[in-house]
């Protein structure tokens, strides 16, 4: 029985939301994204749709971590030895993966095992991968990321910040690439980030339940439609997935040639001291966000309405607390 996925453009409102994960598919640069709101606000529904608008990239056909047949350098182990003794790796096409991290997944589930006992006995490295070798160069989705275990976000922030996952047992070790974009949903009334794990998502976007009422009966009649015969609710919104999937591949072949003025950079770096930010990422992520908004919108150029759209998204999550607002927030 197959499993329709609910069309990302058949989602209603959420705009914001839509839009920070429109811009870490065009630039997985970006360092992913924490959307947090209520329960029942389409968090997880709208992550998982974005199966529906991802585009497609070369992988190493039967490698088992995603490796980029164009990038030598980034190859795996077990591909390196391929290609130094047949000098080409074939290679086949295929959509960038979401894969889900279940809140619940144990630390060799993440990161993958080795076979101590066979490297002891063979000499040779046994590796299980595990779900960063599965979501390398694509999403790695985390529903109820606030309530992971420390050391899967010991884990998660190790690999986040090196682009590389290291698993050592007995003094053997396995190494690949890992480079991800990371996806958390949460609902702050069940508790907070980590402030590490927190500085780590590029944005940040805060949900609610709609309020116009056009809009709400809007989102019941479409998910009973989808619900009734899920084939051809997909199929009639698969155009208009379509179309923006190819917007997002034109927007990433543009990012690279979008300018930037020097008073764009100045007004960049007056926000983010005003905003009393820690450090000088807040500043990188904005920057990076408003070229690839601007390329997204099609233009040449980044202007001061792309970094005012996408400002809240950079600054919501960094922006240092007074202590009189955490007690009112307490109260």
């Amino acid at each position: 029985m197959k499993n329709f996925i609910y069309p990302f453009e058949a989602i209603v409102g959420q705009q914001q939301m839509k839009l920070s994960l429109i811009l870490n598919v065009i630039n997985p640069t970006l360092s992913g994204v924490l959307i947090r709101g209520e329960k029942g606000t389409g968090k997880s529904t709208v992550v998982r749709s974005l199966a529906h608008i991802l585009p497609e990239i070369k992988v190493v056909d039967g490698c088992p971590f995603m490796c980029d047949p164009d990038d030598p350098g980034g190859l795996c182990p077990f591909c390196l030895e391929r290609f130094q003794k047949e000098g080409v790796l074939p290679y086949k096409t295929r959509p960038i993966q979401v894969v889900e991290l279940p809140v619940s997944a144990t630390e060799d589930r993440v990161v993958g095992t080795l076979d101590i006992e066979a490297a002891l006995k063979t000499g040779e490295k046994k590796f299980e991968p595990g779900l960063l070798a599965q979501a390398h160069r694509g999403f790695l989705y985390v529903d109820e990321v606030n309530l992971l275990d420390d050391h899967v976000v010991d884990v998660l922030l190790d690999a986040a910040a090196m682009g590389i996952n290291t698993v050592q047992r007995e003094g053997i070790s396995f190494s690949h690439a890992s480079r991800f974009v990371l996806v958390g949903t949460m609902n702050p009334e069940e508790g907070e980030l980590r402030p590490q794990l927190l500085d780590r998502f590029g944005l940040c976007v805060n949900v609610h339940g709609l309020k116009e009422l056009d809009n709400r009966v809007l989102v019941m009649k479409r998910r009973a439609e989808f619900e009734e015969d899920p084939e051809n609710f997909y199929k009639k919104w698969a155009e208009k997935d379509k179309k923006l999937s190819d917007k997002i591949i034109k927007a990433r072949s543009k990012l690279k040639d979008i300018k930037v003025n020097e008073e764009i950079l100045y007004n960049i770096a007056k926000i983010c001291i005003e905003a009393n930010v820690d450090g000088h990422r807040a500043d990188i992520i904005m920057l990076k966000a408003a070229k690839t908004l601007a390329a997204f919108r099609g233009k040449n150029e980044v202007n001061m309405e792309d970094v005012n759209e996408i400002t809240p998204m950079v600054l919501s999550h960094r922006m240092r607390r007074q202590p009189f607002e955490e007690v009112l927030e307490g109260m």
